[in-house]
């Protein structure tokens, strides 16, 4: 299975966190946009300040989820990603999902039967909407 995978899905599978996407196991080209480093490490950052993790535990989850965004195939914020980005769709999008929807899109004629991973219930709303099939949310 060829999977794009969002920031939402990396962070749960990589932190066992409840409820990560059951097809994890089944993918065999997982694919994001070269966002998902900036937003994971940022998640990360944040829950060392917010939940006061120790120096033990950030740089634990620092280095899984490094490793985790290693293995992906990653697209890259190129002017066409952002340009593509930056058009209407036909649902609410915010800025950095839109990024990670115009990634997907881009690329989804290079991959047989494409999947939209994401945790996030308006990201997969407008995946839907732009012929994507979407995991991770509930219908």
């Amino acid at each position: 299975m060829n999977a794009y995978i969002d920031s939402s899905v990396l962070l749960r599978v990589v932190l066992g966190e409840p409820e990560s996407l059951p097809s994890w196991g089944l993918i065999d080209q997982a694919l994001s946009s070269e966002l998902i480093r900036l937003e994971c490490l940022r998640t990360i950052d944040r829950a060392r300040v917010q939940l006061r993790l120790g120096d033990d535990a950030v740089s634990r989850q620092r280095a899984n989820v490094l490793e985790a965004i290693d293995s992906l195939g990653l697209i890259p914020l190129t002017r066409l990603v952002l340009e593509r980005a930056a058009e209407p769709f036909p649902t609410l999008v915010g800025s950095l999902d839109a990024i990670h929807l115009a990634s997907a899109l881009l690329v989804r004629e290079q991959y047989d039967e494409l999947l939209f991973a994401t945790h996030d219930q308006q990201l997969a709303v407008a995946a839907r909407a732009m012929g994507l099939p979407v995991a991770g949310v509930s219908t």
